[in-house]
């Protein structure tokens, strides 16, 4: 059985609005690795949208916007790259090296995912995370915290109906003095 693993950029507190987290060159590599050992990656529609707006046309022309950086090209490479599936009721189709799940099939399908031979799965975002979380599918959970106060949200798991406990299985530090921080489900 291969584990569904979560990971997310929040700053101390608690946001994970991606515009809230500056973005480094170490923390690219960080996720550059993370989606390159899955052998797929479970996006929402909102995430699956902003990850292909960004990332895709670099990825295939090599051309980047003024204000990308070129370290960040291995990560457009390698979410190019990877396998996705994107659950949404409201698409009427994805390409992207990706598959539609609908809503009402997500817990199936991630199940059956989960049961295949693999290196295991990644999810990010919010809200299919929460869902995930209701559904305790979710295997590891990683929080890159980093040293900023945001003041606004949104912020992941916020309604979440129960509470999950978490046991720190890893801890790693950036030169940015964001902390890379991993959980397993404690029971």
């Amino acid at each position: 059985m291969q584990p569904l693993r979560y990971s997310i950029n929040v700053t101390l507190d608690g946001c994970c609005d991606h515009r809230a987290i500056v973005p480094d060159e170490e923390m690219h590599r960080h996720s550059s690795a993370i989606i390159a050992r899955a052998d797929a990656i479970i996006l929402g529609r909102v995430t699956y949208g902003m990850m292909e707006e960004a990332w895709r046309p670099v990825a295939r022309t090599g051309e980047r916007p003024d204000w990308m950086p070129d370290w960040m090209e291995d990560f457009a490479r390698t979410i190019d790259a990877a396998r996705k599936y994107v659950v949404s009721d409201t698409l009427a189709g994805v390409d992207w090296n990706a598959e539609l799940v609908r809503g009402d099939r997500l817990e199936a399908t991630v199940r059956d995912l989960r049961r295949q031979p693999g290196r295991g799965l990644y999810v990010g975002g919010v809200t299919l995370p929460l869902a995930l979380a209701e559904l305790g599918l979710i295997d590891e959970y990683e929080f890159i915290v980093h040293p900023r106060l945001a003041g606004h949200g949104p912020t992941p798991f916020a309604g979440l109906s129960r509470v999950v406990d978490l046991r720190l299985v890893e801890r790693q530090e950036f030169g940015s003095g964001a902390v890379v921080l991993r959980y397993v489900p404690a029971a």
